[in-house]
């Protein structure tokens, strides 16, 4: 065979059999046994048996005058030698670059402790049998609960009987606090699962009567009571979008060809745009009124931030392109309107619900009903009377809190333009939102400020501990633990009527003294 090449010099052979250099210097150095006497025997024991290449080569490294083990093992104070004790037999200590010599003062066993205890205090220690250790216990926590009735190691002092009672009594303790809210949970658990298998068995078997009884009939039932109240419940998701698509209709006659040349015309667009183009350079294009087309750009800036934690709507996803697309169309449909922040909620709702060409329907016709209109339009003196209407349904349900708001100067728009502009999608939960639009769409824009009531009634009594600022922050970011019983319940106590007046007179009325009082201030015409 080859001859191996020559292991590279200054550095030493690596190998698990072998012994390190500090190992060869302190055997050429100090002998490894010595007797009883203290004095060294006439010739050191002979190493085992190496390569005479290899023994050459650590020979080498290891001699040469002073030795690495010299000058590792050398004091650099000077302090009195000791006398080297005989080696005990145990598994050598470990250092960075190997094996060092056994230490002098090792570790007592444990049993030998325990003996130099009982030896010296005179108890005897009887540890109980494993048999009989927790053999009653029926519950175990997860956690390291249970080490307080474990023994301590033999080589402390046994625990008295006083202690060991005060331990059981604890354990005892913990372990019937853990059961308990176990059992609550697991009580908690199976409440929403009944409640759960409940709803479900309800949605199944409304789903059968709007399928086959209401939907048929739909002109003739929508308005009876018995579809009113079905409808208040919720409706069944499979039929959700048909009904939504029902109930807000299609005044601008917009069929699935219109919406494919509006959104070629999106596409046209999107390709004049330069791919370098900055940030405020599409604000600025967007904010402009000549051309509200060109707001296609601010879609692309607001898409990622709409429902994130679904990750749906986000680049790559399923239905990132096609809400793309729908709010694409509109904004060249509506140029008046363009792309307003919010609107993306609004479509990416009903595309869940519905078809590309169908969603694109009934999101155009909901933009146009007269509240979504003011508000995405910017009509200052429009949303200021829909924030008056609801002040005076505010101040009629719950009085005291809307004294609370007024003592701070908190006024509506500071919490109902985020709720109106995404229609509670983005403040709500998913799942209740869509409750919420189902009523809404039953109701129209009544029920969304009897929402906002809703949700103030069914937080009073913390809002009324707030100051300004924390009662801004908690109703721009509600609960995430809201359930649509809790809501619903506080929605149903809401009453929609002032002074024998439902919101639909209170705002006209708020319409009338409006337009009287444009009228009183307007200059006299000159003769």
């Amino acid at each position: 065979p080859a001859a191996l090449p020559p292991a590279p010099l200054g550095f030493t052979d690596v190998n698990l059999n072998s012994r390190n250099t500090y190992e060869v210097s302190r055997r050429r150095s100090a002998p490894e046994h010595l007797p009883h006497g203290g004095t060294a025997p006439a010739e050191p024991a002979p190493p085992p048996q190496e390569p005479a290449e290899r023994a050459r080569h650590r020979v080498g490294i290891a001699g040469a005058g002073s030795s690495f083990a010299e000058f590792f093992t050398r004091n650099f104070f000077t302090k009195r030698t000791k006398e080297l004790k005989p080696a005990v037999q145990s598994a050598p200590g470990w250092k960075l670059f190997g094996k060092v010599p056994p230490r002098e003062n090792l570790p007592k066993d444990s049993k030998i402790i325990q003996q130099e205890y009982e030896a010296r205090t005179g108890r005897m220690y009887k540890p109980p049998p494993p048999s009989a250790r927790r053999k009653n216990i029926e519950f175990e926590p997860l956690s390291t609960t249970a080490l307080i009735l474990e023994d301590r190691p033999a080589n402390l002092p046994a625990k008295s009987v006083e202690e060991a009672l005060r331990h059981r009594q604890e354990y005892d303790e913990m372990v019937a606090e853990a059961k308990k809210r176990e059992i609550k949970e697991a009580h908690k658990r199976k409440k929403i699962m009944r409640e759960r298998f409940k709803q479900e068995e309800n949605i199944a078997s409304a789903m059968v009567i709007w399928v086959n009884e209401i939907l048929p009939n739909w002109e003739g039932m929508r308005a009876t009571r018995r579809v009113r109240e079905l409808w208040w419940q919720g409706l069944p998701p499979s039929v959700r979008g048909k009904v939504w698509s029902l109930a807000v209709g299609n005044e601008l006659n917009i069929t699935p060809e219109l919406y494919e040349i509006f959104l070629s015309r999106a596409k046209e667009r999107w390709k004049s745009f330069s791919e370098t183009s900055s940030e405020n350079d599409i604000e600025d294009a967007g904010a402009s009124v000549a051309d509200r087309e060109a707001s296609l750009e601010l879609i692309k800036l607001d898409i990622s931030r709409t429902f994130p934690s679904l990750y749906i709507f986000q680049k790559g996803g399923p239905y990132h392109d096609l809400l793309h697309s729908v709010l694409g169309a509109y904004t060249c449909y509506r140029p008046d309107v363009g792309y307003v922040q919010g609107m993306s909620f609004i479509a990416a709702v009903l595309i869940l619900n519905l078809e590309e060409a169908d969603a694109f329907i009934a999101f155009a016709n909901l933009l146009n009903k007269p509240c979504q209109l003011a508000f995405f339009r910017v009509d200052h003196s429009m949303m200021l009377k829909y924030f008056a209407a609801f002040e005076v349904f505010f101040e009629e349900n719950l009085p005291k809190l809307f004294l609370h708001f007024k003592s701070y100067s908190l006024t509506p728009d500071i919490y109902l333009i985020d709720w109106i502009f995404t229609l509670y999608s983005k403040s709500l939960p998913l799942d209740l939102a869509c409750r919420v639009w189902d009523v809404f769409c039953r109701d129209g824009e009544e029920f969304l400020f009897r929402t906002g009531l809703g949700i103030l009634r069914l937080y009073e009594d913390i809002l009324l501990q707030m100051d300004f600022i924390h009662i801004a922050q908690f109703l721009t970011k509600l609960p995430e633990d809201i359930t649509s019983e809790k809501l619903f319940s506080c929605i149903a106590a809401i009453q929609m009527q002032n002074s024998n007046k439902k919101w639909a007179q209170v705002f006209a009325s708020l319409m009338k003294d409006n337009k009287e009082g444009d009228k009183n201030h307007s200059p006299a015409p000159k003769s």
